[in-house]
């Protein structure tokens, strides 16, 4: 089996995006929220109607994100409800910023203190809200 074809990419236009994306590895917060809302605009564009170009550029541009998150927002090795309080904090969403994943701030507060445990559903929700695997809340 031969691995699929990848689309060819115009050289000018792809320098051309980059020109004015200027992607590089992020070292601050402010330089990671100006490639996320880069990322987002994509994101709503589309990714299946990205050009070859865009979706080259569009990968970069995740990688780099990810690449300092994960510097920027190292995960602790702790139970489900401190990952939680570390990712929250982190990201500045407190028990009213995951409303709607939880529906309640009780439900909320319960979890975030320990008082109660984060259901496959509840993980799965807060793995996408958070961009990581739900296995850390299990």
């Amino acid at each position: 089996m031969t691995a699929p074809l990848k689309s060819k990419i115009d050289p000018k236009e792809y320098e051309r995006l980059v020109s004015r994306a200027l992607p590089a590895v992020i070292e601050a917060e402010e330089e990671n929220e100006r490639m996320l809302a880069a990322v987002e605009r994509m994101m709503r564009k589309g990714e299946e109607t990205l050009t070859p170009e865009e979706s080259r550029l569009f990968k970069l541009m995740v990688w780099l994100v990810e690449d300092f998150e994960r510097r920027a927002y190292p995960v602790p090795e702790d139970a489900p409800h401190e990952v939680l309080c570390h990712l929250a904090a982190a990201r500045g969403r407190w028990q009213s910023g995951l409303l709607p994943i939880f529906g309640s701030r009780g439900y909320a507060s319960d979890v975030m203190n320990e008082k109660r445990g984060i259901s496959k559903a509840k993980a799965k929700e807060l793995a996408e809200f958070f961009n990581v695997s739900p296995e850390l809340f299990l």
